[in-house]
């Protein structure tokens, strides 16, 4: 398949070496998981002060998700034609006015609202700033580079829930809104103050519907595009699955408190930061689809033994945290390969595909969040479920629907990229 045909080179673009790029595309990207891991420990709170039931508390979550996922349809185009930083700028702005008004709510309705308002403006950091991995480092080392800064972008996950529960303690659940406001704020001071544009390829015609049509058309008959998105989003929806229940579970179910539900949850965190460390340590010796493999074998094995778990009767903290460690591992490893594969081939309309890796993979965890908030039943049956039968469908599509041809040619790419660096070294 090839691209929509190549619109006009753009001057400029940012250094890979600048020591500051990471760290800014980290944090951009961390947006979303600091959106929702930080009030994690305020959700009971916030229910009881809201007047909600759990489905309504838990709907906060899933209405974050569905934004997102459907405003990166619209910013991953706008920043193909705009550019990056524009795109940035306009949606931090949105992010911080909608923080604020979720931290004034009076109602649970309100709040849902409130959430979908934010999530607008929350999806340019991942969307835009995944976009801006693939314009900087490329087809060969994008893989490389996300599962460092996953790996990075894992402790904003392990540090959220700790500084949510005391803030849920001393100030109640508001306040993780008002943290919301100021993470945006100096991350739209970052981007004004020193990103500079990284996109080479800017589009005209990138947000005309004709254009647009043309090219999710083009990503959506891709097999490998297609099955790589499935993989990530089986994943995902996971991984989701996990955020929806675990602060029902440990802080109702278990009465474990608050303050200290960010250490139950660091274990969770842990285990996507080694295996995303392990996958951006070996990706060029093993190669992408290998990790990917193991991976969702793994995921698919945890996900089994925590739902024999909470299914035998087994409801205790060690139940949930011993077998959502492993989990976490092989998500750390799926992720960051199965985005790099998927929006790799594609570095004129990266923005596009980033858009619509992010679209399937949200709309799945927002189903899944749902899935768990209708049948929780008190207990971690509801959770573990979902979370087991995401892990199966992603390994199923890694062995059955990923072209063998794709996974013998990424190989082959693999296994050259290896000999030329230890010919040069």
């Amino acid at each position: 398949m090839t691209e929509a045909a190549a619109p006009q080179k753009q001057p400029g673009s940012l250094p890979k070496q600048a020591p500051y790029l990471a760290a800014i595309l980290t944090g951009l990207v961390a947006m979303g998981p600091v959106s929702t891991d930080l009030y994690l420990p305020s959700l009971p709170a916030m229910r009881a002060d809201l007047l909600a039931s759990e489905g309504q508390a838990q709907l906060t979550l899933s209405a974050f998700v569905f934004g997102i996922a459907i405003a990166q349809l619209v910013h991953g185009p706008l920043s193909d034609r705009f550019g990056r930083r524009p795109v940035l700028i306009g949606g931090l702005l949105l992010y911080i006015a909608a923080s604020l008004f979720c931290a004034l709510v009076t109602s649970i309705e309100a709040l849902i609202a409130g959430r979908v308002l934010q999530a607008l403006g929350a999806c340019v950091g991942p969307v835009v700033g995944r976009a801006i991995v693939r314009d900087v480092y490329g087809r060969e080392d994008a893989g490389r580079v996300m599962s460092y800064i996953a790996t990075a972008m894992a402790v904003a996950p392990a540090v959220g829930p700790m500084i949510g529960g005391l803030l849920e303690v001393v100030f109640g659940w508001r306040s993780s809104f008002a943290a919301m406001l100021l993470y945006g704020g100096f991350a739209l001071t970052l981007v004004v103050a020193i990103l500079k544009e990284s996109n080479r390829w800017k589009d005209p015609n990138a947000t005309r519907p004709g254009r647009l049509a043309t090219n999710y058309r083009a990503l959506l008959s891709n097999r490998i595009f297609i099955s790589y998105c499935g993989i990530n989003a089986a994943s995902f929806a996971g991984l989701f699955a996990f955020i929806s229940g675990a602060s029902f579970v440990i802080i109702e179910v278990l009465e474990i408190e608050p303050v200290y539900f960010g250490f139950c949850f660091l274990v969770f965190v842990l285990g996507f930061m080694s295996g995303a460390f392990f996958s951006g340590r070996f990706s060029r010796r093993l190669g992408g689809d290998r990790l990917i493999l193991i991976g969702t074998l793994l995921t698919a094995l945890s996900g089994f033994l925590g739902a024999l778990l909470a299914f035998s009767g087994a409801l205790a903290l060690w139940a949930i945290l011993a077998p959502v460690f492993p989990f976490m591992v092989g998500m750390g490893m799926v992720l960051p390969n199965a985005f790099a594969a998927a929006i790799g081939p594609f570095p004129r309309m990266a923005g596009s595909a980033s858009a619509l890796l992010g679209f399937l993979q949200m709309m799945t965890a927002a189903l899944s969040g749902v899935l768990v908030g209708q049948l929780a039943d008190g207990t971690a049956q509801a959770m573990w479920g979902v979370m087991f039968l995401s892990g199966l469908a992603a390994l199923s599509v890694r062995i059955w629907l990923l072209p063998k041809e794709a996974v013998r040619r990424e190989a082959e790419r693999q296994a050259d990229l290896q000999q030329r660096l230890d010919d040069g070294g």
